[in-house]
């Protein structure tokens, strides 16, 4: 690339001492990894350790979960609607979770005592394909709005899940409020990884069943991250990874947190940068590559943990990600390839052009104090969603 992309950073301020964030530790994460392991279709997925790739940018270790191989599904999202679902059903029934494995939760007693349901959400993809794949699982049904802009191939992976899905003309922010008219007027089950006014229960279900993939990547790296670089859209799950982090570290031994997102969809870095009690949104058409992370509103449960253990927010150019891409498709030195899309390769691409070009961002690289010393842990949340744009970025198949 001839010319840099730009990227910019502002710290997360600590406004006040502390939210709760004991809802995200460690021995809530094992009850969620033990409902999801009832699944007979649940795998733990690969974290892809890349020492060619550390040595060239100079770090001690690089470090990327690979999520394209989660359920079947090419994204970590099923995690949290099928937590939210099994949660959702427990508490209908009076019962607890641990209760209620994956077997008991199809059985037909389950099912003449629940009755029908049906889920609806609001999605840029990865979501509603996993709350689609969860009601499927539990012969349950589902309603699925898509934002104007949803690539057909991401429609048509929700529709064979057996969903009803469509794409309406509105931007992300306004299919959750639509999906949330709808079940109200329908009945229908509300699942969002986004919260709002007497809306809190089920998105911090949801965030507590990303806390299996936290969990995983814990168990899994051989020496403690120094860094960690997570990608938001509504922050759901960089506040799920860092609240988990947060309660399982002691305070001297945990790693530099740092968000990052698409700059025009960018709600968590205004609401870090305004650091003023409030939630600030980012208007327009959100129009940007990383259609995962194209949310303009973020979820206030999960910038209330941002809040209480990230450090730093970033915002950066479809570039950024173009590169993470391409460097994952195209590993060196024996490093194993990791299929990453436009969301999930974001933050291997933010560590890369940062340590690339050290001189063209040295008050960043300064800022999050990385050195020969650091040990970089990322989240590739997505495989290849969008096929055809893969194949254009990166020159590879899928």
């Amino acid at each position: 690339m001839n010319e840099l992309p730009r990227i910019e950073i502002t710290p997360i301020v600590r406004r006040r001492a502390s939210y709760d964030i004991g809802f995200l530790d460690e021995a809530s994460a094992r009850r969620v990894a033990a409902f999801h392991a009832s699944f007979p279709m649940y795998a733990e997925t690969p974290l892809a350790a890349l020492p060619s790739l550390a040595k060239t940018l100079g770090v001690r270790g690089l470090y990327v979960k690979d999520e394209s191989f989660r359920f079947g599904l090419n994204a970590f999202k099923a995690l949290g609607g099928s937590y939210a679902a099994g949660q959702y059903i427990a508490k209908r029934l009076g019962l607890d979770i641990s209760e209620l494995p994956f077997a008991r939760m199809v059985s037909e007693e389950i099912r003449a005592r629940l009755g029908d349901v049906t889920f609806v959400t609001a999605t840029d993809g990865n979501h509603g394909r996993g709350v689609a794949w969860t009601a499927r699982q539990l012969r349950q049904g589902a309603v699925v709005y898509m934002p104007r802009g949803t690539k057909a191939e991401r429609l048509e992976n929700i529709r064979r899940e057996g969903a009803d899905a469509s794409i309406l003309d509105d931007t992300y922010d306004g299919c959750v409020r639509h999906a949330a008219r709808m079940a109200a007027e329908n009945g229908w089950v509300l699942t969002q990884d986004t919260d709002f006014k007497g809306y809190r229960e089920i998105p911090r279900w949801i965030m507590e069943g990303y806390g299996t993939m936290a969990l995983e990547a814990y168990r899994q790296i051989p020496e403690p991250p120094t860094h960690i670089f997570l990608q938001a859209g509504v922050g759901s799950m960089a506040g799920a990874v860092a609240g988990f982090f947060a309660n399982v570290l002691p305070v001297a031994a945990r790693p530099i947190i740092t968000v990052a997102e698409p700059e025009t969809a960018d709600c968590v870095f205004r609401t870090a940068r305004a650091a003023d009690g409030r939630l600030h949104a980012a208007g327009g058409d959100l129009e940007t590559m990383m259609a995962g992370l194209a949310c303009g509103e973020p979820c206030g449960l999960a910038w209330e943990v941002l809040e209480s253990c990230a450090d730093f927010a970033l915002v950066c150019t479809d570039e950024v990600s173009a590169r993470g891409m391409r460097l994952l498709a195209r590993p060196t030195g024996g490093d194993p390839r990791v299929v990453s899309g436009e969301s999930g390769a974001v933050t291997t691409g933010l560590a890369a052009t940062l340590l690339t070009h050290r001189d063209a961002y040295p008050d960043i690289i300064d800022a999050l104090g990385l050195d020969e010393r650091s040990v970089i842990l990322c989240f590739s949340t997505e495989g290849a969603t969008d096929r055809e744009n893969y194949r254009r970025v990166t020159g590879t198949e899928p």
